[in-house]
């Protein structure tokens, strides 16, 4: 009798039938190759680079003598080093800065990539408002791009995550990625955001939860509640400043609400298309018995208007509440940050941080310029000033936001209040050009780095939401913007 051969489950299948991550589902639909247990060769939809981070993988790609794989895949937009001053046309006066603008265009031409937004282009933006606000990131796509921030698109449930100089040049031969896999975390945000309290709000209070290191080497899936109920520029906010948790991506499923901005923002979008796409959106969500090597539990319904006082974003408290002592911190690595990010500051533990100070209000950046953003700050300002010992500037996140905003007579809110109404860039969030801050000027800003001299030497940067940054301006100190009609 011969004995019967063993059977053995087809490898792929048996992969394919565990509960699955919204993460592994992205990375499986996009694996290529699967180069050993813990990385695989990873299809990229999208790639999107910027004059700062691109010109030496262009030139890798030029001196090896290939081709762009896939020109209609790359969109490339001169935002870090672009000035922000309020003159037509744009003219980019520092020579390294003008170098780089002018080699991004002429890389552009020579590889054949048509999406290029230079500085006087009408669509020119901040990349990460850029992309999105005309609809070409969508539900379950890779998208890539030279800069940490790319986390931003998982808003619309797609992984999105920054990648170096040698990578870029890896995408554009090949549209493909060596992509070593990363761990998943799942945070879940119960209960409901309360009216006080915004999305920057809830974004600083998931770093102090979790720490700066909270999330490293982690993709990390937002869940609950008040997650849901969040517009679609607070997801982008929230998923922006992920990264600063050491995050290797952000993720939120894509639902009705981010099924509605593509197709508000995507155009030439066909209705087929958009079934087709909604139809896939409803694979994309986490299997109920999926597992986590992370599970993190936050209540939304205790989140209050923040602010940080250190040099970290972590470092954050509400602006009714003491500065931590960092003495108190169990871990030595954030007790020394937390003594030198005060240090730094001029702060002392005990104080609040509402009453301190600032001479700078600045609202713009990726994290917080988008149309909802100048809204929310416009509010508070109609009708009335910026305090006399506060310089204030707005820069919209994008030309077409500046223009939006111009329709419903925003700018004419700020400019009256004594804003700066500027165009679009990162500008002061990184202090590129030359919007930068004097040493020991203290500033209250939407951006999501309050690194030493982030904005440059000596400066202070403390983040808030747009809301806490116009009530600010107003009162000449970290002000909550609950409390402004009561002062």
């Amino acid at each position: 009798m011969t004995a019967a051969l063993p059977t053995h489950a087809n490898p792929a299948e048996e992969l394919k039938a565990r509960p699955r991550t919204l993460y592994q589902k992205i990375v499986d639909a996009h694996t290529v190759k699967r180069i050993d247990a813990e990385t695989v060769l990873l299809y990229c939809d999208a790639h999107f680079a910027n004059e700062y981070t691109s010109p030496q993988a262009f030139a890798g790609v030029r001196d090896r003598g290939i081709p762009v794989a896939v020109p209609d895949a790359h969109l490339c937009v001169v935002d870090h080093i672009i000035p922000s001053e309020d003159v037509s046309p744009r003219v980019i006066h520092d020579h390294a800065s003008l170098v780089q603008a002018e080699t991004l265009e002429a890389n552009c031409r020579h590889f054949g990539i048509d999406a290029f937004y230079g500085p006087n282009d009408p669509d020119q933006g901040v990349e990460h408002v850029l992309m999105d606000e005309q609809g070409l990131v969508r539900p379950g796509m890779v998208v890539i791009c030279g800069d940490s921030h790319t986390t931003t698109h998982g808003a619309l449930g797609a992984l999105g995550f920054g990648i170096g100089t040698s990578e870029i040049e890896h995408i554009l031969a090949t549209q493909t990625l060596v992509y070593r896999l990363g761990r998943s975390m799942k945070i879940e945000i119960k209960g409901k955001l309360p009216t006080t309290a915004t999305p920057k709000d809830l974004a600083l209070t998931v770093l102090r939860t979790i720490s700066a290191r909270g999330a490293l080497g982690k993709v990390v899936e937002y869940t609950g509640e008040a997650v849901s109920q969040l517009p679609m520029e607070g997801r982008f906010t929230l998923c922006n400043l992920t990264v600063e948790a050491g995050a290797r991506g952000a993720l939120i499923a894509p639902d009705e609400k981010a099924l509605d901005w593509v197709k508000a923002h995507a155009a030439g979008l066909t209705e087929e298309n958009f079934e087709a796409m909604a139809t896939y959106a409803k694979t994309l969500r986490s299997d109920p018995d999926a597992e986590w090597d992370e599970t993190v539990e936050i209540d939304a319904s205790k989140v209050q208007p923040m602010t940080t006082w250190g040099t970290s974003p972590d470092q954050a408290t509400a602006l009714d509440e003491p500065i931590p002592d960092p003495e108190a911190f169990q871990d030595p690595i954030q007790r020394e940050a937390g003594k030198r990010g005060l240090e730094y500051q001029g702060l002392e533990p005990g104080r609040t941080m509402a009453g301190v100070p600032i001479q700078h209000v600045f609202i713009g950046s990726c994290t917080n310029a988008r149309l909802s953003d100048l809204r929310a700050a416009a509010a508070i300002l109609k009708g009335r000033k910026v305090h006399a010992g506060v310089r204030a500037q707005v820069m919209p996140g994008s030309m077409r936001v500046r223009r939006e905003a111009e329709a419903e007579g925003l700018d004419r809110i700020f400019k009256d209040a004594g804003f700066e109404w500027r165009k679009s860039g990162c500008t002061l969030c990184l202090a590129m050009n030359g919007d930068i801050l004097g040493d020991g000027v203290r500033c209250a800003s939407t951006t999501n780095r309050n690194f030493e001299g982030r904005q440059e030497r000596g400066a202070k940067t403390h983040l808030v939401s747009t809301e806490t940054a116009a009530a600010s301006a107003v009162m000449g100190v970290l002000t909550d913007p609950n409390t402004l009609g009561k002062l």
